[in-house]
């Protein structure tokens, strides 16, 4: 798999420059679905939240949150009513959603009620969507570096088979925007507990360097997903700042962004 700087051109780039949000291609076929990932683009917030922070916990003015959750999810045919959410906590909780609103301690989320946006907020950890056209089953996934060295993608995936009966052949996955492998420096006790295939020591930097991406797919592929029905963004968080929040990029003074899906009917 090659790295974010490889697969962008300037004019994939210049494309979302005012766009408020990314649709992932891998779902096209699926009928009465709705999934996005928000840009920064088109909000109301002042920097250093400029201006779609989504992110309730970023020092920025509620308010403005608020109007821009409303911005959002009104561009989607929702309401921010129709959100369901968790205080994510970088964790491999899982939860089955029943109704909107929030919850604690879950960074992954599965239905299979329609109208209910699953929302997970991320500024560099890895979003990942997966729908199941056939039982009619989706989940939305934060996979953080410690989310995803506990497998919380394969895990969302196995839950959706225990609980729906989903078949792992029929899912298309989507693995949105996050910090890119050319970006991701991390020491020695962290990259240990990623496989070798996903990372690589820059001696020039006398660090490793971990493809979250990679690690994320991998694990899709390993439960038997077809690799045609996953679609991996080619955008960096921290390379394309200027569209995405980066809390790396920024220093952790940033805002946040939402990865949703939901069942249209």
């Amino acid at each position: 798999m090659k790295s974010t700087q490889e697969t962008t051109n300037f004019a994939t780039v210049m494309n979302i420059a005012s766009q408020s949000f990314i649709k992932p291609a891998v779902f096209d076929n699926v009928a009465d679905l709705v999934a996005a990932q928000s840009t920064r683009h088109g909000g109301v917030s002042p920097a250093p939240f400029h201006t779609l922070n989504l992110g309730k916990s970023t020092g920025d003015d509620p308010s403005n949150v608020l109007e821009n959750r409303r911005i959002f999810c009104n561009l989607l045919g929702y309401s921010p009513e129709q959100l369901a959410w968790s205080k994510q906590i970088h964790g491999d909780g899982i939860r089955i959603v029943e109704a909107p609103g929030g919850s604690e301690g879950h960074d992954a989320l599965v239905t299979d009620v329609p109208r209910i946006l699953l929302a997970v907020s991320t500024a560099d950890c890895t979003p990942v969507l997966i729908c199941d056209p056939v039982k009619r089953v989706i989940a939305a996934v934060h996979a953080g570096w410690k989310g995803t060295v506990a497998g919380l993608a394969a895990k969302t995936l196995m839950k959706m088979h225990e609980h729906y009966g989903t078949n792992f052949a029929d899912c298309s996955v989507f693995i949105g925007a996050c910090i890119d492998e050319c970006s991701f420096e991390v020491g020695n006790e962290v990259a240990v507990q990623f496989e070798e295939s996903v990372k690589r020591y820059d001696s020039g930097k006398g660090k490793f360097m971990v493809d979250l991406k990679k690690a994320n797919a991998h694990q899709c592929l390993g439960l038997g997903v077809p690799a045609s029905r996953i679609e991996i963004s080619p955008f960096s968080t921290f390379i394309h700042h200027e569209h995405f929040f980066s809390h790396r990029y920024d220093k952790g003074i940033t805002g946040r962004g939402l990865c949703v899906i939901a069942l249209d009917r």
